[in-house]
């Protein structure tokens, strides 16, 4: 066309001449079609000439990447996730460039790396309140409880944001947060222990000025915001790298969260091998530097993958979704609503849409579908189902707390010689570790099989509710056990000042056991329960819901001892749970805890034999539209 006279106007790798016809070409594409067919290709320059073919101008570097693109079918473009998932630059994420187990081995280190260096304070702050900061038992035991409750309210903070941000940013924020915290932990720990020496079981630390005092809470705070908001956020970061809509990646996607478990556990596990040398010897500095170079080490892998990581676009906050429900019903609250909705402009279809069906309770929800799509509507009366089984789970929390709290003060007043080795109270958690990585594993080999002996029926698993409430039965055995152990190391102890029973420490084993059997069967069902109940469009509120039952535990928790010392601390007694363990009555307060246990469990079966499911409800409309239909 150039020889012609033609003018030739270039657009990109197209060429465009006035008056003839264009035609859009995939040049790459077409370049690497005719290298297959076998037709002879002759370089000149950046094209390439086949004989008797038209000549085409080349991307020769988008030849190349067609060669490579590894997708097990020539001539094709790189293979896109099935997901919608995007990469860094909001493009779609190419699977073998993107996520998958390259991603997903990097953050199960982070994972592992952050879980020893939180469960060292986790598991050990109630001694160093105790011992180094000279709290006594019920004090250092509500700072404990506070703690957590932050901890777990910051963690709604983070899933909160990570509904507007990305959450691989939301993630590196915290775990600079949490870096800072370890930091000024350790560096505030040099001026807290002193005299030299002091710190361990038995030998107090001397008074602290307000500024060392005021430098240990900001860096507890500072960890409870850094990992609280990295918790409700990396296992769910972890999870958008496997792509669920390929079957190969699903697979890989449910493996993994198995092995995000795991590295949790080791990361704890180890934790408790580090506490066993600092409860023996005083040492708290080299643990806490320990922890902060974990953290530093865990944020540098999680940078390492700025240009692997994938994403999903930010979906919003479910919470408004729910506040325009009610607005709306509020605003709506005067007409007047047929049963069956007959004659009133709702928007959207509003029966069987294949995700939800119209119900009849909680009817003055219905007047906000004249403006909001019925589906909208139902998804905020599963919530309000829901809600009642919610407020049982909250006392899960109150049990579990008890036991890097109370059960370690108890095990701290016990002997802990085996030989010439002094076991460390809160080493005994390895036991419930144990016991809880044991049943996960081994519960469609062992429990399954018993249930369906016991049961006689073909059932293959407990329903969550049902797991729910065996693990609340479970806390209350647990709660009486601990409650024996109390009035067992009572009857020995030495009758002096000193804080101390000849009952040695592994008559607590039992009930360190019985409590992980719990912890895996309600905290395992309990996700179980609100990812199947929780509506497709507030799937974010899942983890909310959580997160809510963690903190609001921690408050409870906290609130209780209060209440409890307030009342048995009168007309001069020393109270339940006093400074020296001795002259107390921690058995009471362990029964006390099983019987609120026992009405909480009550409460829980009436509220879930009336619960109805999601999928019990879809199955009632169908059969009625079935009734209905001619």
């Amino acid at each position: 066309m150039q020889q012609s006279g033609n003018e030739m106007v270039g657009f990109g790798d197209d060429l465009v001449a006035p008056g003839i016809e264009t035609r859009p070409v995939d040049t790459a594409v077409k370049a690497f079609e005719m290298q297959q067919s076998g037709n002879e290709m002759v370089g000149i320059g950046d094209d390439l000439v086949a004989s008797g073919i038209e000549t085409l101008p080349v991307d020769t570097a988008a030849v190349f990447e067609l060669q490579q693109s590894g997708n097990g079918e020539e001539g094709l473009p790189p293979a896109r996730t099935k997901d919608g998932s995007l990469d860094r630059n909001g493009k779609p994420a190419v699977r073998g460039r993107t996520g998958g187990w390259k991603s997903g081995l990097v953050l199960l280190v982070s994972q592992g790396l952050v879980t020893l260096a939180f469960y060292v304070l986790e598991a050990s702050i109630v001694l160093f309140t105790k011992y180094v900061m000279r709290q006594t038992n019920a004090e250092a035991e509500s700072t404990f409880s506070l703690w957590m409750g932050t901890v777990y309210l910051c963690s709604l903070v983070g899933g909160f944001l990570s509904d507007y941000l990305r959450r691989f940013l939301i993630s590196i924020y915290a775990q600079v947060f949490l870096t800072a915290g370890f930091g000024l932990l350790s560096a505030s720990a040099h001026a807290l222990l002193k005299p030299h020496g002091c710190g361990v079981i038995g030998k107090l630390c001397g008074p602290h000025a307000p500024l060392e005092v005021s430098m240990f809470y900001i860096s507890i705070c500072l960890i409870a915001l850094g990992n609280g908001a990295c918790e409700s956020i990396l296992a769910t970061f972890a999870a958008d790298q496997f792509d669920e809509e390929d079957p190969a990646e699903k697979q890989s996607r449910t493996s993994f969260g198995w092995y995000f478990v795991i590295a949790s556990n080791i990361g704890r596990l180890i934790s408790v091998a580090l506490l066993a040398y600092t409860e023996s010897t005083g040492n708290w500095l080299p643990i806490f530097w320990i922890s902060t170079g974990c953290v530093i080490t865990a944020l540098v892998f999680l940078l390492s993958l700025t240009r692997r990581y994938r994403r999903f676009r930010p979906s919003g906050s479910p919470i408004s979704r729910i506040a325009q429900v009610i607005v709306a019903s509020w605003r709506n609250r005067n007409p007047q609503v047929p049963s069956r909705g007959e004659g009133l402009p709702y928007r959207g279809e509003w029966e069987i849409d294949g995700t939800r069906r119209k119900t009849d309770d909680l009817k003055f929800l219905d007047k906000a579908a004249i403006n909001i799509p019925i589906t909208q509507v139902e998804e905020v009366k599963c919530i309000l189902r829901l809600f009642p089984v919610w407020l049982c789970t909250i006392w899960s929390s109150v049990v579990f707390l008890q036991m890097p709290s109370l059960f370690t003060e108890q095990g701290a007043a016990m002997d802990g010689t085996i030989l010439h080795f002094q076991v460390p109270p809160a080493g005994m958690i390895a036991f419930d570790i144990i016991s809880t990585s044991t049943l996960i594993v081994f519960y469609d080999k062992l429990i399954v099989p018993l249930h369906i002996k016991l049961t006689k029926t073909e059932s293959k698993t407990l329903a969550e509710l049902q797991k729910i409430g065996t693990g609340f039965v479970i806390a209350v055995v647990t709660m009486l056990c601990a409650g024996l152990v109390e009035q067992q190391r009572l009857k020995y102890s030495d009758g002096s000042t000193k804080e101390m029973s000849s009952l040695h420490i592994l008559w607590q084993i039992p009930q360190y056991i019985l409590m992980g059997a719990s912890k895996a069967m309600v905290c395992a069902a309990e996700k179980e329960f609100f990812a199947a109940e929780t509506p497709d469009g507030l799937k974010s509120l899942e983890m909310i819901l959580s997160f809510c039952c963690s903190s609001l535990g921690g408050y409870m928790c906290h609130t209780i001892l209060w209440v409890v010392n307030k009342i048995s601390a009168s007309n001069g007694k020393p109270g339940w749970v006093p400074p020296n363990l001795n002259d107390g009555h921690g058995d009471r307060f362990f029964f006390l805890l099983a019987a609120l246990t026992m009405l909480n469990l009550g409460l829980f079966v009436m509220f879930a034999y009336r619960y109805i499911s999601i999928s019990t409800q879809m199955r009632e409309g169908i059969e009625e539209m079935e009734e209905v239909a001619p």
